[in-house]
């Protein structure tokens, strides 16, 4: 090994047009780096189109836990040469380029540093032995695993078990092609290459999103329907729960829109089954006045609300973070709603189980808040601890206990402002649920006192739920010089921005706020005020928590790092502005 050889810290990226197969490659390549050991993430950044348009996706590889993606490039495999036109200012010292010198020849000119290496592949005419273009990206992957120094045989097996069903010619010609590619190089490189994977002892990983992460919490929560309209970047998980739907007796309903999904999931809800619906903000713009109806029935939902850049379609396929105050305000007049922002894969299983559970036991609407890079992306964890999962389906009638009702009350005046809950069908349990404000009977009542009182319940309901959520808690150094504060998926990048700041010996923390409604305001209060500076990160314009915290506490943050361009944080971003910060 020389000296300056940088073993197990790769940053890898493919690109191409849309329809290249430019997913599922990346796929096979963190899978690949997953199966010997080695921690891995793979995000894609893709248009809203069928057939061309500019894909690409990022794997990155470590032999430590690693949080986000990053903007350096170590190898780019272009399978065209706008694929180098963009990405070329991105490749670090010493990178390789993966690309076909046939089809479009790059000069040593264009190369943004000297010691960038250019590999020449004749990607287009190995593929035709075995198939045709189609195979393009698996010889560029057996390219890349013989330029990285890497084991081959891993990637064998992962074709062995993709292309298993399509029959034994195409996992040959697949095994057959990877080998070419990498032969090719193995008998061409000129140089060593700076950067190489090592299998390391294997992991009990597997490779998962934020979308599969939910479904699989909806499954193990008990959910038996969804109905959702295919909105990017929640429509994921619909086809997930779909794929599982015949083994887990789960029915799913693609919907015509937004508006019947919602209205389905609250008929399905009222009828005693676990259901969810998921979408993105302007399909859930569509699901508001329902979405009311389940907040005055007393009816359980859950909704994932998976943000994309707005307003109105804006930009489909990217992410942000700008649908907070929609989420918490959406549909008319003043109601409780309990909102979570998962900030990683395993929280997003978690919190999917959490969200189902709490919907039930306080009869009332549950947003998880997601976005595209937490839902979309994918990462190599440990497989989920199921074994302590509980099921609670708070004040839910039994057969027998419905029996024994005399002159049941569906919206009874209780002390901690649930009531019992019956589903239709039940004897003794007959009662009136619309959509007008009503009753303890469920019937319309427009009466002051029975206005305040319901109105007054409701919110009984909500104040109980703040003893469900512990209180967020500072990751970090204590005498911290900058406590950064965030939620939902900027929690992978400024965990990875707070390794290289140690690194650096400057001493951050990290408050995540997980819990949006209710809001934690005490302990974020206490632990503003105890902070020498205070730097709010956020995937929108303005700055969403900051107003909330402003709020609930009346507090000003001192510093805000913002960004809105439809991607997620990269960890030098908020390393560079951290940075800054300390030197102010």
């Amino acid at each position: 090994m020389t000296e300056k050889e940088i073993v197990n810290d790769l940053s890898w990226k493919i690109g191409g047009e849309a329809g290249m197969g430019i997913l599922n490659a990346g796929m096979m390549f963190a899978k690949i780096a997953m199966r010997g050991g080695l921690f891995s993430i793979a995000h894609a950044i893709y248009p809203s189109l069928i057939r061309g348009g500019h894909n690409h996706l990022d794997v990155r590889v470590n032999s430590e836990k690693i949080y986000s993606h990053r903007k350096e490039v170590n190898v780019l495999v272009a399978l065209n040469k706008e694929t180098f036109d963009v990405h070329k200012e991105k490749l670090t010292g010493g990178a390789g380029v993966i690309y076909d010198h046939d089809e479009y020849p790059i000069q040593e000119s264009e190369l943004p540093k000297k010691d960038i290496q250019l590999i020449p592949i004749p990607l287009l005419k190995l593929s035709n032995q075995f198939g045709g273009r189609i195979m393009r990206n698996t010889v560029a992957i057996g390219a890349t695993i013989a330029l990285v120094d890497y084991d081959l045989t891993l990637f064998n097996d992962i074709l062995q078990q993709t292309f298993a069903k399509k029959g034994e010619k195409v996992v040959q010609d697949n095994i057959g092609a990877a080998k070419a590619g990498y032969d090719f190089v193995k008998s061409t490189l000129r140089h060593s290459f700076k950067y190489t994977l090592k299998k390391e002892h294997q992991k009990n990983f597997m490779l998962i999103s934020g979308n599969e992460a939910i479904s699989l919490g909806a499954v193990r929560a008990g959910a038996k329907f969804i109905a959702a309209y295919p909105m990017t970047p929640a429509s994921s998980i619909m086809m997930t729960l779909a794929k599982w739907a015949q083994q887990y007796g789960i029915v799913v309903k693609q919907t015509e829109d937004e508006i019947a999904a919602m209205n389905m999931v609250v008929g399905a809800n009222f009828a005693g089954v676990r259901a969810l619906t998921a979408t993105s903000g302007g399909g859930f713009s569509l699901m508001v006045e329902a979405f009311g109806l389940a907040a005055i029935t007393e009816v359980p939902l859950v909704v994932v609300e998976a943000q994309r850049p707005g307003p109105a379609t804006g930009m489909a396929t990217q992410s942000g973070q700008g649908d907070l105050h929609f989420v918490l305000h959406a549909a008319p007049d003043d109601f409780p709603r309990i909102v979570i922002a998962p900030g990683d894969i395993i929280e997003c299983y978690q919190e999917a189980i959490r969200a189902f559970n709490l919907a039930e036991k306080y009869q009332l609407p549950v947003v998880l808040l997601t976005d595209k890079y937490l839902g979309e992306s994918y990462w190599s964890i440990e497989e989920f601890d199921t074994g302590k999962v509980k099921i609670d389906r708070g004040k839910l009638l039994t057969d027998e206990q419905a029996e024994q009702q005399q002159n049941y009350l569906r919206y009874k005046l209780t002390s901690d402002g649930v009531s019992p809950r019956a589903i239709p069908g039940q004897k003794n349990c007959m009662h009136t649920a619309s959509s007008y404000e009503h009753n303890e009977e469920g019937h319309e009542d427009e009466l002051e006192e029975v206005r305040i009182a319901m109105a007054e319940k409701r919110y009984k309901r909500f104040e109980a739920t703040q003893k469900e959520f512990s209180d967020p808690e500072l990751v970090g150094d204590k005498g911290a010089e900058v406590t950064i504060i965030g939620w939902g998926s900027t929690k992978s990048g400024i965990l990875e921005a707070m390794k290289s700041l140690k690194r650096d010996k400057i001493k951050v923390n990290y408050l995540q706020i997980k819990y949006l409604s209710p809001f934690p305001t005490k302990k974020v209060a206490e632990i503003i005020k105890k902070s020498k500076k205070t730097a709010l990160v956020e995937n929108n314009q303005s700055g969403q928590l900051g107003a909330l915290i402003k709020m609930h506490t009346g507090l000003s943050l001192d510093h805000t790092i913002l960004k809105f361009d439809g991607r997620p944080f990269f960890p030098h971003e908020i390393y560079d502005e951290i940075k800054k910060i300390v030197k102010r």
